[in-house]
């Protein structure tokens, strides 16, 4: 069999997608979707606490899953067509797509709330799943070689950077991948905003196959990128990183990092979970109220935000750390207010680091896209960064209208950063 027919023949098992119509796959790539690891992924909201802004945001990370493996396809079509095909081979498309559909199984319930935590990746995790019956055998079943598939996923994993793993590692991870363009057509269609909406169809005809570098573009491929760009950034600014979906966020963190401190829970327990049971695994230690109060949506205000100066807060970016923070700004709060405020009704929410940078080629151009005819540079990406990043106080709302009347009690003076 060719590498061609590894992308046109035997997809005969449809299914039917919300944002991209009927999606095919053979007998054993549909085999997959029934396996109880992947099953889990129906279990798991791809946006996490979103739904709490945006109402229709229940879509799930099996949905996301399966599209990334159609664009997948799609995008491997199209580069070798172009002349990928010299350096590929049938069982590596397989287990590519296999990638692609699995690339999401060892994710951690409630979106990216875990991610921060000290805890295995959900990369290596995905591997793991992979090399790990029933999948294992299922992958096998396809084709595919189960530990290229792994290693695809996680880098971690021996194999090198170059050659043809390296080639799907980074058709998988880049500014025009599979995953970003499904999360970012996904997200904006589930949460009825436009933000994200990007031509997937113009953005592969501008994709040129090349060995090393994954994918080249040429400059009718710009706007493309940019778009990305601007899309990630409206997406965060709206949707991902709003206010109340990061008051849910910091709030979970709050609870598993003490507990996994305190002993009350141990790595171990929080993998291979779904929403429910992440849920139910919080309940069950009664020692941990505030998971209770996230899932009766009695969420933290909002009483104060600043951009990042990463010399100044320096001391929070650390997650193990904050707690000790918060018990700081708890006594300065109770001092200021003439109230008492407890540390365990304050959190300090620090994102995640994100960036906008790529590492494209532009071929016409004959130059990286940081270098190209395009606007946004790197200095342009750092700025648009720097303008989402963003440190929040979180406290009960018992104490938002006192906040509110001391205009300076939470102006990051340094006070409560000594």
């Amino acid at each position: 069999m060719t590498v061609r027919s590894c992308l046109h023949e035997g997809f005969t098992d449809p299914l039917r997608d919300t944002l991209w119509g009927h999606i095919y796959l053979t007998p054993a790539l549909a085999a997959l979707t029934s396996s109880a690891p992947f099953m889990r992924l129906y279990r798991i909201f791809q946006l996490g606490p979103v739904y709490r802004v945006y109402p229709g945001a229940t879509h799930t990370r099996a949905g996301h899953s399966i599209g990334v493996y159609h664009l997948g396809r799609r995008m491997l079509q199209n580069l070798v067509e172009r002349g990928a095909e010299g350096w590929l081979s049938p069982g590596g498309v397989r287990s590519f797509l296999c990638a692609c559909l699995l690339h999401d199984l060892g994710h951690f319930p409630y979106a990216h709330s875990l991610k921060e935590l000290p805890l295995i990746s959900h990369e290596s995790l995905t591997g793991r799943l992979i090399l790990t019956e029933p999948v294992k055998s299922l992958v096998g079943a396809c084709g595919a070689d189960p530990f290229l598939s792994a290693a695809i996923v996680d880098g971690s994993l021996a194999g090198g950077s170059g050659g043809e793993l390296g080639f799907y590692r980074k058709l998988l991870s880049g500014v025009l991948d599979p995953d970003k363009l499904d999360y970012l057509n996904r997200d904006a269609r589930y949460c009825g905003v436009p933000y994200g909406a990007q031509d997937v169809d113009f953005i592969l005809s501008r994709l040129y196959p090349h060995p090393e570098r994954g994918v080249d573009i040429d400059s009718r491929g710009i706007p493309s990128v940019e778009s990305v760009f601007f899309s990630k950034y409206l997406m965060y600014r709206t949707v991902y990183w709003h206010h109340s979906v990061r008051s849910a966020t910091s709030m979970i963190k709050k609870v598993l990092i003490q507990a996994l401190q305190k002993g009350l829970l141990r790595d171990e327990e929080l993998y291979n979970l779904d929403d429910q049971g992440l849920f139910d695994l919080m309940e069950r230690r009664s020692a941990l109220p505030l998971a209770a109060q996230v899932k009766e949506g009695a969420l933290f205000s909002m009483a104060a935000e600043f951009p990042v100066d990463e010399q100044f807060h320096r001391p929070l970016l650390d997650i193990g750390k904050r707690a000790f923070h918060e018990e700081i700004l708890a006594a300065y709060l109770s001092a200021a207010l003439n109230r008492k405020i407890p540390a365990a009704e304050i959190v300090i929410d620090v994102p995640e680091p994100f960036s906008l940078d790529t590492t494209l080629y532009v071929r016409n151009e004959e130059r990286p896209f940081t270098q190209s005819s395009s606007a946004f540079n790197g200095n342009t990406a750092r700025s648009f960064v720097k303008s989402l990043y963003m440190i929040r106080v979180f406290v009960h709302p018992r104490y938002e209208e006192d906040i509110k009347n001391c205009k300076n009690v939470l102006q990051l003076d340094g006070k409560w950063l000594e």
